[in-house]
């Protein structure tokens, strides 16, 4: 069976976990109380949509990864080989791990109406625990001894630390492309001081992310040199994905510096349509990236990485 249904699943899981658990958080540090009470986001609609999506695409996974393991089709899976598998590997556990967390999700975005505050950190810690598990179906979860102990541990803080970052792209994708004329002072004062939380807060997540892919890289494959790299499948692509990792930094400083001050220097609706027409065109060239490199991801954890 070939690799790419396996590669489509992973996509779609990373893509939806690590949007669900970056939005829940954007929910906690950037709005005020005030703004989260009047709905700045429409986080449970969101939620909901997104952890049943999660719990689905964790199902599906576990089916077309048998498949893939056992070379049978979707639709042959045989039922011993699967709970064999589910019951007696250490990826069959991540995923039961997987299922219960992504069933609490579920559970908590439909709590958020009653309890929001409750609801938004069960949610976050339900999802994050879901993308921890995720660790298990890539190299990380294949080393052995203690660099397999620390290799996981940073694999986990790595995705994490980018969750924060595709999430915070994604509540600014909702808040920006609302249409300008609908936009009052007000809201664009709350998405100008919400980009100005989210820069503290990026900066911390790219720090560990860039800390996290070096001990990674390190773990994995020790420092080959570039010849090495570009010989193999997985080094073409690593280096795609940091080539493009690079290209989402200088998207993110000229957010910063640039775009986000400009936000502020034009307040007023009638005057605010090119700055936020900037910011519109750096975010969806962001995600745009972030989906590719997600996409990376996904078809790197099906290829053997060069050896040391």
């Amino acid at each position: 069976m070939s690799d790419l249904p396996v590669i489509a699943i992973r996509f779609a899981l990373y893509a939806d976990l690590m949007v669900l658990a970056g939005l829940t958080a954007f929910s906690l540090y950037a709005p005020t109380g005030e703004e989260r009470r009047k709905g700045m986001l429409p986080l449970p609609v969101a939620a909901v949509a997104l952890a049943v999506l999660g719990l689905v695409l964790s199902a599906l996974g576990m089916l077309v990864l048998v498949a893939a393991m056992t070379g049978s089709s979707l639709f042959a899976v045989d039922r011993e080989t699967l709970l064999s598998i589910v019951e007696e590997t250490p990826i069959g556990a991540a995923w039961i791990v997987r299922m219960v967390a992504a069933g609490s999700a579920v559970a908590f975005s439909l709590s958020l109406g009653r309890l929001p505050k409750t609801g938004r950190v069960g949610l976050l810690l339900s999802a994050s625990l879901a993308i921890a598990t995720l660790v298990w179906t890539g190299h990380a979860g294949a080393t052995e001894g203690w660099p397999g102990a620390v290799h996981r541990v940073s694999d986990i803080v790595h995705m994490l630390a980018a969750s924060i970052w595709i999430g915070g792209i994604a509540a600014f994708g909702w808040l920006l492309f609302q249409p300008l004329a609908r936009q009052s002072n007000s809201s664009l004062i709350t998405v100008h001081r919400a980009l100005e939380q989210f820069s503290r807060v990026g900066t911390v997540s790219i720090a560990l992310i860039v800390a996290t892919g070096i001990l990674n890289g390190l773990i994995l494959f020790g420092l080959p040199g570039p010849d090495r790299m570009l010989a193999s499948p997985y080094g073409r692509l690593l280096l795609a994905k940091l080539g493009l990792f690079v290209v989402m930094l200088m998207l993110a400083a000229a957010n910063r510096w640039r775009l986000t001050p400009a936000l502020g220097a034009a307040i007023d609706p009638s005057d605010a349509a090119a700055a936020v027409g900037g910011l519109r065109r750096s975010l969806l060239a962001e995600a745009m990236a972030a989906l590719a490199i997600l996409g990376l991801v996904a078809w790197l954890g099906t290829l053997e990485p060069p050896g040391r």
